[in-house]
């Protein structure tokens, strides 16, 4: 006999968010160390074989949101009110079957059809050439991110937040890296990259497997009919959130997609290239938001089951929570542009204007972005698909109107128009219908606080590039003595160091790190009341010097 599991506990606090979005953080830096391994890639193979392996990448994305039919969301609802070890595995059955096999064959006529589909996709000439034998292999990843999705997506609705963080940063990034610089030494062109992200793939499946095995009866999705009232409850619970993923990816993935099709030849790779380096490093700001999209949903559906107050506790404290960490992360970032892009290779400082839009998109995105997790599992079905579209259509339409004619630039102002009107409808949504708003008190005194501290770091963090190169060495020597405590002599000595293209650079980078770190800290510091950093965890608290040892 199988025995009955846990029940899961009914009342859900702001400690239990903080501690579910902090091992999710953790677990989406694996979108911050692309940040860092996408310039080496650049380099490797240049802004036009980088911009066609993106788009065939967005596409992949972009297809699999829809032909996964929803199954990620779904697990976020049918999972956490499964109520039996039996019951949950039917889900995670279900949402395979239902998941993966629309991908399998979307990936074996894409095989068989590679050829003409290949005319969709820019690429320069060398690439151009192989195109046909890259997408015929590379559709295969399709399949391969279903699976890891649905089964992520599984563990997060078990409320294991931190599992994606092996997954995420040691072995997808890592395993990718090394396979693709090692095909990169044997004289292999761009074909390296679309090789690297297979095998990272396969191997992160491997891992997704085991992870399944500790938290569900595996042996238990090859007992019970396939069809059951699982089977059709999470057939809808996705279905009903299917527009809403897609609207959602389109915003990511559409506009690489859209960029590389209407520029023709190589320019549709480069332009293609350089909204993804502007998207890249504005992930950095959504990193946040998504963390906590991952974690309310379940908390929500947990928390629904008491009534809509508690609901609204947790709505609330991450509001706060998101404010007082995007808005200094994004201004900060928007300041530090001009030197982090010179980083992705020649050319890359093309895209500071769509990076800079794309920043303050995505603090307004993140600062109201706690509305459409809690809107998936307490609103009507349809009242979610409303942001979702209206936020779609805007941006379609702009971006049909100018990037014609004015390419990345009127990409970023399209796809940001639409991000922050998919982001708003939802606070809207559930004030108007559901009677529940994140904006009580202490919101408007966090808000001011943080908008203060963010003006102030991204004020010294722009003035840092324009600092006397001395004066730039100077305190980079003080900054290796605070932070390692090495001799002062040898800390001195990097004032002599030879002037060369690369220093100034690294300098100006090292110098706005504690800038961006610590204006990130003063915030949640400054801003947020006692009550909500208390609740980050008192050990997280005070190791981070956000309340008194005594608090």
């Amino acid at each position: 006999m199988t025995e009955a599991p846990e029940p899961i506990p009914p009342l859900v606090s702001t400690k239990d968010v903080a501690k579910g979005a902090g091992t999710t953080l953790l677990a989406r830096m694996g979108g911050i160390l692309d940040v860092i391994t996408q310039p080496l890639y650049i380099w490797l193979f240049g802004l036009a074989g980088y911009g066609f392996y993106g788009a065939l990448w967005a596409a992949i994305n972009l297809t699999e949101n829809v032909a996964d039919l929803g199954m990620t969301s779904a697990m976020q609802r049918v999972v956490p009110q499964a109520g039996s070890r039996e019951r949950q595995a039917a889900g995670l059955r279900a949402a395979l079957v239902l998941g993966i096999t629309p991908c399998v064959i979307i990936a074996i006529i894409v095989t068989l059809l590679a050829e003409p589909v290949s005319k969709f996709f820019n690429a320069d000439a060398k690439d151009a050439a192989k195109a046909v034998e890259i997408i015929a292999l590379f559709v295969w990843a399709l399949p391969l991110w279903a699976f890891v999705e649905i089964a992520t997506s599984a563990l997060r609705s078990q409320r294991v937040f931190g599992a994606e963080i092996r997954l995420r940063i040691f072995w997808e990034q890592i395993v990718r890296l090394a396979v693709v610089v090692a095909l990169f030494a044997t004289g292999m062109g761009t074909l390296a990259l679309f090789i690297g992200h297979l095998v990272s793939l396969a191997v992160i499946c491997v891992l997704c497997i085991r992870l399944l095995s500790a938290h569900f009866d595996l042996k238990l999705l090859f007992r019970g009919p396939v069809f059951d009232d699982i089977f059709v409850q999470t057939f809808w619970a996705g279905l009903s959130v299917l527009p809403v993923n897609m609207a959602a990816r389109l915003f990511g993935d559409g506009p690489a997609i859209a960029l590389n099709a209407i520029i023709p030849g190589a320019g549709g790779a480069v332009a293609t290239s350089l909204y993804i380096i502007a998207r890249k490093i504005s992930s950095v700001v959504q990193v946040v938001r998504t963390a906590f999209a991952y974690v309310l949903a379940p908390l929500a559906s947990a928390a629904s089951t008491t009534g809509k107050g508690q609901v609204e506790a947790i709505y609330g404290f991450s509001s706060r929570l998101l404010l007082s960490l995007a808005a200094p992360i994004g201004l900060v970032l928007a300041a530090m542009g001009p030197v982090l892009l010179p980083f992705f290779g020649p050319g890359a400082e093309a895209a500071l204007m769509a990076l800079v839009v794309l920043l303050f998109a995505r603090i307004l995105e993140a600062v109201f972005g706690a509305a459409a997790p809690i809107q998936q599992v307490v609103s009507k079905h349809r009242d979610q698909l409303v942001g979702s579209v209206v936020g779609l259509v805007a941006a379609a339409v702009i971006a049909w109107a100018f990037a014609p004619k004015y390419g990345l630039d009127a990409m970023a102002v399209a796809v940001s128009i639409g991000l922050v009107i998919a982001a708003v409808t939802p606070i809207l949504q559930l004030h108007w219908i559901d009677g529940i708003q994140p904006f009580h008190a202490p919101f408007g005194r966090v808000a001011l606080r943080s908008l203060g501290v963010s003006v102030i770091g991204f004020a010294v963090a722009f003035a840092v590039p324009y600092l006397p190169p001395l004066v730039q060495r100077i305190a980079f020597a003080v900054l290796v003595i605070a932070s390692f405590r090495v001799s002062w002599k040898l800390a001195l000595g990097l004032l002599v160091i030879p002037e060369n293209q690369l220093l100034p650079r690294l300098l100006e980078l090292t110098l706005l790190m504690p800038i961006l770190i610590g204006t990130a800290w003063a915030s949640v510091r400054l801003s947020l009341p006692l009550e909500d950093r208390q609740a980050l965890g008192k050990k997280t608290a005070q190791r981070l010097r956000l309340v008194p040892v005594s608090a």
